[in-house]
């Protein structure tokens, strides 16, 4: 039971530790106004939507051994994708669209596993 609790814990803990982090790591390349957090905090509040749909869906149509299964996998998956910090081919060139391209690289440099993280929480409840 303390294994789980401090499971969801720090899964919660770096779920909202990411955000500010990643968002203040490409501020500057973005010219540091307010759409960059704007922009960053839609992102991942439909990620972390995302991820409850994907914990609802893991549990009312998978077994428990699928969901475990399936959940390892992705969970795999996110680690092969780590670090989640952009390259510099990711600074946006002048006269891009801003909004677009931090929705890119967001989804490209941490979506997935921001998205496993966040259903981590609800799946193991």
């Amino acid at each position: 039971m303390f294994a789980f609790s401090l499971t969801i814990f720090w899964g919660a803990c770096l779920l909202f530790l990411v955000q500010p982090l990643i968002a203040r790591f490409i501020l500057p390349w973005f010219g540091g106004g307010p759409a960059v957090w704007t922009t960053c905090m839609l992102f991942f509040q439909v990620l972390l939507l995302g991820g409850y749909a994907y914990a609802h869906y893991s549990i009312s149509r998978l077994t428990p051994r699928r969901q475990v299964i399936t959940h390892l996998c992705l969970l795999a998956l996110a680690v092969a994708l780590l670090p989640i910090t952009p390259g510099d081919q990711w600074k946006p060139a002048d006269g891009t669209h801003a909004a677009g391209h931090i929705l890119l690289l967001l989804l490209a440099c941490l979506g997935l596993p921001y998205l496993v993280l966040s259903a981590t929480g609800p799946l193991l409840q």
